[in-house]
């Protein structure tokens, strides 16, 4: 992490490539077009209105993702409603007051309380105390894989022991067998148990990724695992060819998407993370033509305070990088990459 920081500050530093830097523009969205965590058609209109008070907007929304068993959107705007009422809640007291009941309000209030406790100096006990709040939204919506991922993060943040993650897990599985999010806090869960977890956690999301579909979100897990991997601090390496391998995966499930799809963003964003950290300078763009203005948090946050500025120095670090490598007369150097990459 820190040396490939340390080695994108240095390529802003280059002379030579500002030169040839603007022909690599094309498909870039300039910096002040590019939005940090955009909400997608349907989530802008529950968030203006919960800005205003109105929860009826967000409450509809959840309700046709629960009706329509659309669990892979219902988890996503359930964490960004939630992510808003950390620290505007009015609406959600509203919203509960009126309908007390209602189990979209109940899993939005859990969300908010287990988001609360991660930040809390005495997280585990916090947390431990707020296990009813997530035993609420499940009995609430039996059919919800959604609480199910809420109840894995809450169990990885109290240090529930394997087999009682393991029955979380497996309630889970029974309501979303190839449910990303739900995947994604498992992998968390295993990153969690030791320092040298990393080839389990590749196991584990090699397998996953192997058993899903064409398209799910799940093929790219084995890239959050290499994520995590390049992210910690003094853990025993994983192969670099497992590494390349995870993102190649990922490359092949992002072209199935169309450019500033926000649907796999996240994923994106994590994918161009791991191929700069690899120094695969030409996929890392591919990836940033095709994240377009759709700048996610995760994994940008992860190594600053400031998400989207660290995404456009990536981003920007990357063109120049590239352009480095472009004769100042003639085609730019095909053979080398071609070799690189192919």
């Amino acid at each position: 992490m820190v040396r490939t920081m340390s080695l994108l500050r240095a390529l802003l530093g280059t002379a030579r490539p500002v030169r040839n830097a603007p022909q690599l523009a094309d498909g870039l969205p300039p910096d002040h077009a590019v939005l940090l965590d955009a909400p997608d058609e349907r989530l802008a209109p529950a968030l203006v209105a919960a800005a205003l008070g109105d929860h009826e907007p967000a409450a509809k929304l959840l309700a046709a993702t629960r009706g329509a068993a659309e669990w892979e959107s219902r988890d996503r705007y359930v964490k960004r409603l939630a992510a808003f009422a950390h620290s505007r809640d009015e609406w959600l007291t509203g919203w509960l007051a009126a309908t007390p009941h209602d189990p979209d309000a109940l899993l939005v209030r859990a969300e908010v309380a287990v988001r609360r406790a991660w930040q809390s100096p005495a997280r585990a006990e916090r947390l431990r105390e707020l296990a009813p709040l997530v035993d609420t939204a499940a009995q609430a919506a039996p059919r919800d894989p959604v609480p199910w991922r809420l109840a894995l993060d809450h169990a990885r943040g109290t240090g529930a022991t394997h087999a009682a993650f393991e029955t979380l897990w497996e309630q889970a599985l029974r309501r979303a067998a190839h449910h990303y999010g739900c995947h994604a806090a498992a992998l968390k869960y295993l990153a969690t148990q030791r320092r040298d977890a990393h080839r389990e956690c590749f196991d584990f999301a090699e397998q996953a990724a192997a058993d899903a579909l064409p398209g799910s979100l799940i093929r790219a897990l084995p890239v959050r695992a290499a994520l995590a991997q390049l992210l910690a601090q003094g853990a025993a390496p994983v192969a670099g060819e497992r590494v390349d391998a995870a993102a190649d995966l990922a490359v092949e499930l992002s072209g199935r998407y169309a450019i500033a799809d926000p649907w796999p963003a996240e994923v994106r964003n994590v994918l161009a993370y791991v191929l700069v950290e690899r120094e695969r300078w030409v996929a890392a763009l591919d990836q940033f033509r095709l994240i377009g203005p759709c700048a996610t948090s995760f994994p940008w946050s992860s190594v600053s305070d400031d998400p989207l500025g660290r995404f456009l120095d990536a981003r920007h670090g990357v063109r120049l990088r590239i352009a480095s490598d472009v004769p100042v007369r003639g085609r730019a150097g095909r053979g080398r990459f071609r070799g690189h990459y192919a």
